[in-house]
């Protein structure tokens, strides 16, 4: 019997491609390919990139560059590249690197049986296009599973062309996969023993598809999906303030497996900076949004994302964003230096002075900071519902999400992966909260 490949896969950004790098792995498992842990023992090395973050590109480079010696100790390693720098700069990472053997877009993983025979026979493997076919109908059906929490994605691409970013020109325009093959694929994860579903996609409040039976949107979907039995909990992720209509704010009230938790990235208090973001939306209809959802679901925990010194930033747009933010109040956020990314409208902007957005980002990230610690102190001696997901570090303890997506970290030597109980929280440390199981 043929030794079992190895595969190695480093995943960059968000939980986008942390599920589809479990794609990949699937979709290589298929072709003899195992995962591990190091780089040291791999025969393919995976690289899923994210061109969202800062610098990019230059870790990328970085990340190869330091493979260099493995390839050489190894020249039968394969090196590819993934993801949304992939997409973007497939052609300039081949010719940069001539040690990377396979890069390929996010809507072409299911190319890769064919990607990896052709660089087994020494050639080298490209493909960065937008295929005609949908990739999820020749992936594999059955998703491996990693616990009782899931990720499953709904939609993919984005069709806003928000100014700073470049997921309309990686992951292509807004596509939504059809009802019947996710509520068969959210069926056979249930049966198999999750008992959370993430719905995923780069702008998940815009599902959109029809059937027979009608139009569907993300709020039909959800409570489709919480009539699955055994199908605890139901949350998605990310959303877009303009496409949370009324229905699915309604479902936050009342589909009790939704759970309170909605991240709503709106970027800038600022309408002056929303409308050069292109964001189409003002800070008082979020801040209108807001209270609706609220009235919906009082107890829900709000997140959000921010970026600072976007170019033409004045400190009068900056104290706009501080005023929004202490009025949403928020339990966490994401915020970012904004860094210009190739081929998007703003890179063409004048920045910000460095110095300035850095010293508005500190008091920006302080604000949210102090927010996100009020919010989880609020928690002590409260009683929640936890999902355990692991064992913890120390013994006796488990680890789980609370229903507002808190880590918490459970005293309980009986607890086994896929329970929900009943916590008591006892103390808040700064990313994570400590409870007790109650009896019954």
């Amino acid at each position: 019997m043929d030794k079992a490949k190895k595969l190695f896969i480093k995943t960059y950004g968000c939980q986008m491609n942390v599920y589809d790098s479990e794609r990949m792995a699937e979709t290589l498992g298929a072709q003899g390919y195992v995962a591990t842990d190091t780089v040291d023992d791999a025969d393919m090395v995976l690289i899923n990139t994210c061109h969202i973050r800062e610098k990019a590109s230059e870790k990328l480079f970085s990340d190869l560059g330091r493979l260099r010696p493995a390839k050489a100790a190894n020249p039968d390693l394969k090196i590819g590249v993934a993801g949304c720098v992939a997409q973007a700069e497939g052609a300039e990472i081949m010719r940069r690197m001539p040690l990377v053997d396979l890069v390929v877009g996010p809507q072409s993983y299911h190319r890769l049986p064919e990607m990896e025979a052709k660089i087994q026979t020494g050639e080298r493997a490209l493909d960065t296009e937008f295929p005609v076919e949908d990739k999820f109908e020749h992936l594999p059906a059955r998703k491996a599973l990693r616990g009782p929490t899931a990720f499953l994605t709904v939609q993919e691409g984005c069709d806003k062309f928000c100014a700073f970013c470049v997921v309309p020109y990686t992951r292509g325009a807004e596509v939504s996969r059809p009802p019947v093959r996710l509520l068969a694929e959210a069926r056979d994860l249930v049966a198999r023993g999750v008992r959370e579903i993430t719905l995923l996609g780069q702008n998940v409040n815009a599902y959109h598809a029809q059937d027979d039976s009608g139009v569907w949107g993300l709020a039909r979907l959800l409570r489709e999906m919480a009539a699955i039995e055994g199908l605890e909990r139901l949350r998605y992720t990310t959303s877009h303030p303009n496409d949370m209509e009324d229905d699915l704010i309604a479902a936050h009230g009342d589909c009790p497996e939704v759970m309170p938790y909605l991240h709503l990235p709106v970027q800038s208090g600022s309408d002056r900076i929303l409308k050069a973001m292109n964001r189409k939306h003002t800070a008082e209809d979020y801040l209108r949004l807001i209270d609706r959802i609220r009235a919906a679901r009082p107890d829900i925990l709000l997140t959000s994302d921010f970026i600072v010194g976007f170019p033409g930033e004045t400190d009068e747009d900056f104290e706009a964003t501080m005023a929004l933010i202490e009025r949403v109040n928020y339990g966490m956020a994401y915020s970012f230096k904004y860094s210009a990314r190739p081929g998007t409208p703003a890179a063409e902007k004048p920045e910000v002075d460095s110095a300035v957005a850095d010293a508005r980002l500190q008091r920006l990230q302080a604000l949210l900071s102090k927010q996100q610690k009020a919010a989880q102190e609020a928690m002590v001696g409260r009683d929640v519902t936890v999902l355990y997901e692991k064992k913890g570090r120390m013994p006796g303890q488990m680890v789980g999400k609370s229903d507002h997506l808190h880590a918490v970290h459970v005293t309980d030597p009986s607890g086994v992966p896929g329970e929900l109980v009943r916590v008591r929280i006892t103390a808040s440390s700064s990313n994570s909260l400590a409870g007790e199981r109650l009896e019954g």
